[in-house]
């Protein structure tokens, strides 16, 4: 990158070129015209002349320019660090012009992926408020037909009219479940919802979980259990009720996206410091491509299915805040046709 030359150069610049000038001019009056002029002279006044030409020189850089350098320095600086607003001329570096330069450079890469980050955060924001708007439609559509068919004559047709409000009920159902969990996620985000955080027996968790999906797991041919070696007393520090709700999120979607006479099993492991909980199946898995949008909300790996399982597209992007929450990180491990494995941290107890 080009440098540009600071104003003590700039000044020396100049003095030499006055010097280098008048001793040109001086050397062709004597050649030309006042031969008896002294030699010495010729070299003697550029160099006297030199002096107050540096000073001058300097005296008016610092006024008009360098002064002013000072001020557009300070004043990116400022804006960059309101800390620094107290900041007096001699916190400034001699280079100024130099610092100015690095100072634009550097506040412009940043604008620059400011400017990257806005366009992404838009992106998102319109992709959120399009999904948000298609998965309330979709229920309310449904509650709406429901109720028009029967009010068109419907409710006195003992063939439907049952059917279409149990329809109507369970879209409403899956109204208030999209509702509650959007509701969870902001709560989460602005950091507004407050963690209990307890002592409490991770296995104990465990066997509450497979208690109560259980039914759920029967029904679909999965089998629900605890990995082999899994031992029970270890105890964690977290807030209980969001880490129930957690695994019950883990569970069940592995429970949906299992296949037909597999297994899930739930394992926790001692790290030192952290406990490491595992939930793993031999399900459909998950294609790469998607692995680092899966926690994104609304998004969905095969929508198809999960509208016949009734998934919001919520779940998971809850898990991640709810771990996130307690200063932990959550990942997973998928491959198509073998299976896929979530994992995720708490503080030893």
């Amino acid at each position: 990158m080009f440098k540009y030359p600071t104003p003590k150069q700039v000044v020396w610049f100049s003095v030499l070129a006055i010097s280098v000038f008048l001793l040109l001019v001086l050397g062709l009056v004597k050649l030309l015209f006042v031969k008896e002029f002294p030699l010495y002279f010729v070299f003697v006044i550029p160099v006297i002349l030199a002096i107050p030409s540096y000073f001058t020189l300097s005296y008016s850089l610092e006024r008009f320019i360098y002064r002013r350098i000072k001020v557009i320095y300070k004043t990116i600086s400022l804006k960059k660090d309101p800390v620094k607003k107290k900041m007096h001329e001699k916190d400034l570096k001699p280079d100024v012009i130099g610092d100015v330069e690095q100072e634009v450079h550097n506040w412009t890469s940043m604008k620059r992926n400011e400017i990257e980050e806005l366009k992404k955060e838009g992106k998102f924001r319109r992709e959120f408020l399009g999904n948000v708007s298609h998965e309330l439609k979709t229920p309310v559509f449904n509650i709406q037909g429901y109720i028009e068919s029967l009010l068109d004559g419907g409710i006195h047709d003992d063939r439907i009219n049952l059917k279409y409000l149990q329809r109507a009920n369970s879209n409403v159902d899956r109204l208030t479940k999209i509702i509650d969990d959007l509701e969870m996620i902001s709560l989460l985000e602005s950091n507004v919802l407050k963690l209990e955080m307890e002592r409490f027996s991770i296995y104990e968790l465990i066997l509450e979980v497979i208690d109560d999906l259980g039914r759920m797991a029967e029904i679909s041919g999965i089998s629900l259990g605890i990995k082999e070696g899994v031992k029970q007393g270890i105890f964690v520090i977290a807030d209980r009720e969001q880490i129930l709700q957690v695994m019950i999120n883990l569970v069940t979607n592995s429970i949906k996206y299992g296949k037909n006479e597999g297994e899930t099993l739930i394992g926790c492991y001692d790290m030192d410091i952290n406990v490491l909980i595992e939930v793993s199946d031999n399900g459909i898995g998950i294609a790469k491509k998607h692995l680092s949008r899966l926690f994104e909300r609304f998004y969905v790996v095969n929508k198809a299915r999960s509208k016949e399982t009734g998934g919001t597209g919520l779940g998971l992007s809850i898990v991640k805040h709810i771990i996130e929450g307690h200063h932990q990180q959550i990942n997973l491990r998928s491959s198509p046709g073998v299976g896929s494995t979530f994992g995720f941290t708490l503080r030893k107890a």
